[in-house]
This record gives structure tokens, C-alpha cells and sequence, in this order.
């Protein structure tokens, strides 16, 4: 971290709940980066958005906010989404150091004028390759990484196209923004750099009826698309390193 501050204060900005047999095997969104940064001089503070409960009314009390991902969608967005929009905006216009996963990136997004919208290439879910542009290979939130680097995700929504205000910094084929920054103080990650692979596959496998109906529309055997996934599920240790950058670099 710069400065000389012992230990951050960081605001975790709920937007969802995991489905109960992903909470009951692996915790909820909170626990999530609570464990992939254990041990990292953080102090979290938790607020449950998406349950209505009410956010700071000074958020640079905090010295950065983390927004989570969500099963919601901004593709249609509802009244407290827009309150969150408001909010994560006037707070980075005020300095504030923030990061944005999954729905917090396409919440950022919304934030900046972009729409949020059904993928046309359809849901990404997996271990899936990522890959920095020019700019993301230079950007402090991905400082000491390859070109080239494995995440888990798991999302059917996308930021349509980039905020005016913001640069991509990391894309792949299902989809061209996994990543983006806005100013200096405000990044966006597509990807879940906090899920680890065992929650991944519970996940997928809590999902197996939708999943095995998409992949059959995409030509899969019946049974096919779920053992697939499963067998590609594979660590992607540098998502820690995306969040320590964050910690280390914006705070």
C-alpha cells in the first residue's frame, strides 16, 4: 500500500447472494474475498446493497471500495442498482480508490453511461484465458503478470461498449471487456479473480439443467456440456494477484 497506513479500511459493496448450496459449501460473495486476501492488511466492512441496507453517507471514510458480482441483472436495472450507480460515481469523482468484479464491473459500466446487456456469444463460465491489451500490460492492477493469464468466470451479462471515460485493458473471444480502467483510481474485472476452482464447480454443477439445455443448443450431446466444464476447471492463482495489486497499488 502507499503512504503509511498500517492497515486499509475497505468498504465491500454487496450487489447479491450466492444460491444456498453454493453458501452452504463455499460462504457468500463477502467470505469469497475475505479469504483470497487473508492475511493482506485489510479491515472489511460489508453492505448489503442489493438488501437495501443503507451505504455510508461519507465513503471517503474508507480508503477504497470492492463491489462484488451478483445473480442480478443491470440489463434491466432495478432502483436500488441505480442508487448504487450514483453512489460508486460520485465516490471515484471524489478519489476514492475502487474495484469493480463481474456485476460490480458491468455496475461501473451503468455508472458511466454504458449499457448492460445479454451477451450475444452467449455465458462464459469456466476457466477461461485472458489476455491484457497494451494498456493493461502497463496498468498497476495487473503489475507482474503474463500477457496471457487463467481466471474464473462465470457471467451472461456484458458492458456493451467501453464508458467514453475508460480504457480496456483486457479482453478475450467470449468477451472484449474483461477489464477496464477508468481515471486513476476506478478498475473493472469481468472476470471473478476472488472465486477459487472448487466453488467454480460447485457452482457449475448447481447449474447443470441450464447448462446442459445451452450446450445442447450449441450442438452438444445431452450430458455433454457439464463434465466438459468440469474437466477445464483448473487454479488461476494470479486472480490473487490481480486483488493484492489493487491493495497494493490504488490504496
Amino acid at each position: 500500500m502507499r503512504g503509511n497506513r498500517k492497515r486499509a479500511k475497505l468498504m465491500l459493496l454487496k450487489a447479491g447472494e450466492a444460491s444456498s448450496s453454493i453458501r452452504l459449501a463455499h460462504g457468500d460473495y463477502h467470505r469469497w474475498f475475505a479469504e483470497a486476501l487473508q492475511g493482506a492488511p485489510v479491515d472489511w466492512l460489508v453492505f448489503d446493497a442489493h438488501a437495501g441496507q443503507s451505504l455510508p453517507s461519507d465513503a471517503m471514510a474508507f480508503d477504497a471500495m470492492v463491489i462484488t458480482g451478483s445473480p442480478l441483472s443491470l440489463v434491466e436495472p432495478s432502483e436500488w442498482m441505480r442508487r448504487a450507480a450514483d453512489y460508486v460515481r460520485e465516490a471515484a469523482e471524489k478519489g476514492l480508490a475502487i474495484l469493480g468484479v463481474c456485476f460490480g464491473h458491468q455496475l461501473l459500466g451503468f455508472a458511466y453511461g454504458s449499457a448492460v446487456i445479454r451477451n450475444p456469444r452467449g455465458r462464459e463460465i469456466g476457466s477461461v484465458e485472458i489476455s491484457l491489451t497494451e494498456q493493461g500490460r502497463r496498468d498497476p492492477l495487473f503489475d507482474g503478470m503474463p500477457e496471457t493469464f487463467a481466471a474464473q468466470a462465470t457471467h451472461e451479462d456484458i458492458v456493451s461498449t467501453a464508458p467514453p471515460e475508460s480504457i480496456v485493458l483486457a479482453g478475450n473471444a467470449n468477451t472484449a471487456n474483461q477489464a477496464m480502467a477508468i481515471g486513476g483510481n476506478v478498475r473493472g474485472v469481468q472476470f471473478h479473480p476472488e472465486l477459487r476452482a472448487e466453488a467454480l464447480g460447485t457452482l457449475i454443477r448447481s447449474r447443470a439443467e441450464k447448462l446442459d439445455g445451452e450446450g445442447r443448443l450449441r450442438g452438444l450431446a445431452a450430458g455433454e456440456a457439464v463434465p466438459a466444464l468440469l474437466r477445464g476447471i483448473r487454479p488461476a492463482p494470479l486472480g490473487q494477484k490481480v486483488l493484492l495489486n489493487f491493495i497494493e497499488h490504488f490504496i
